[in-house]
């Protein structure tokens, strides 16, 4: 079994705090992403995971076994976990089977299964022909399969990924996700996966850490980081999400709120334990608007800036009523020009949670 507990981690770099109190439930079998921006502690969470780093304080818990406390430090050959590294970490001077099977032969696996397993995971990853080249002789791509066969080989109950496909170009890495997707169903184990890509960690975890200057800010499903951020942190971290003010708010029936909004009365999302507030502050994003046709409540809008993004384009607006702040919408095709000035109707938005 491979659920991870972590309870109270906190780790400093000369006296600079890296992670703090950072605790978390992990369940056996579950995809785990961990996002957040630079220096956020992404890194150092993996590596005390991986026990290449001690804690200052705190517990890590994998399953039945204690990994680390205080006072106490699993070395990471003992941990029984695989790591899948963001420069893949290969032998040069060894061959595609000699680096997947090397683990194999290190804890005194027999000539005959190691050669099976290593077969079945080389053919997992669609490299069963490149057995006998050595790294050189691959493609990044491919040399990220054999990282991943090397993990799968070991059948490991937790594998830890540090950026994985940081070094991929965009057509690489479409096809590298599917590698994962099947990589974790064959494996069934619990993966933690550290990227700074959010279409990456939105496409394949089932749930997603979000740390900000080494705390978690939210940990919960792809869906919900969207719909319903804890804080203006996730929600302008998400999907370039925009956060504007919104004021009266009133409670309604089924998490739904009444609020001004750019002068304008709105029905959005809200938590359950929604109060009256006079001020606040609600999340959207580019799909959260739309042109408004005569007919609807609308606020007015000045068109900033249009940006190409290929199937549309990009329309960042300042609301008339708050010129100190922006938003965007997304248009398939248009005649607008920048100083325009539009009616933008709304479709959806979450009020934060005070």
């Amino acid at each position: 079994m491979a659920a991870i507990t972590l309870t109270g981690l906190h780790k400093a770099f000369d006296a600079q705090p890296v992670l703090q109190n950072v605790s978390l439930h992990i369940k056996q079998g579950e995809f785990v992403a961990v996002l957040g921006p630079s220096g956020c502690g992404k890194t150092t969470l993996l590596r005390l995971l991986a026990g290449f780093e001690t804690l200052d304080s705190g517990e890590i818990q994998v399953g039945d076994r204690q990994f680390a406390a205080e006072q106490f430090h699993l070395p990471p050959e003992l941990r029984d976990l695989g790591v899948v590294f963001q420069n893949y970490a290969l032998w040069p001077h060894m061959t595609v089977a000699e680096n997947v099977c090397y683990s194999l032969k290190v804890n005194g696996v027999g000539r005959r299964e190691r050669d099976e397993r290593t077969r079945q995971a080389l053919a997992l990853v669609g490299l069963e022909n490149f057995a006998e080249r050595r790294p050189a002789e691959l493609s990044g791509g491919q040399r990220q399969r054999v990282a991943l066969a090397r993990c799968l080989v070991a059948k490991p109950t937790l594998v830890l990924l540090d950026e994985p496909l940081a070094n991929l170009d965009v057509h690489l890495r479409a096809t590298m996700e599917e590698e994962f997707r099947r990589f974790h169903q064959h494996s069934g184990a619990t993966l933690l996966y550290i990227t700074h890509d959010q279409r990456e960690a939105m496409a394949l975890a089932d749930r997603i850490v979000v740390l900000n200057g080494g705390k978690v800010m939210q940990f919960a499903t792809p869906q919900t980081l969207w719909r319903e951020p804890a804080n203006e942190m996730v929600a302008t971290f998400i999907d370039e999400g925009r956060v504007l003010p919104v004021s009266d708010i009133e409670p309604l029936d089924g998490g739904f709120a009444s609020a001004t909004l750019c002068g304008m009365r709105v029905v959005l999302r809200c938590s359950p334990q929604q109060h009256v507030e006079p001020h606040g502050k609600a999340s959207f994003h580019s799909a959260s608007f739309h042109l408004a046709r005569p007919e609807e409540r609308q606020f007015a809008a000045r068109v900033d800036r249009i940006i190409y993004r290929g199937a549309h384009e990009q329309i960042n607006l300042r609301p008339l009523a708050h010129p100190d702040i922006t938003l965007s919408l997304l248009l398939d095709s248009h005649s607008l020009a920048v100083d325009d000035t539009l009616g933008i109707a709304v479709d959806d938005g979450w009020i934060l949670p005070g």
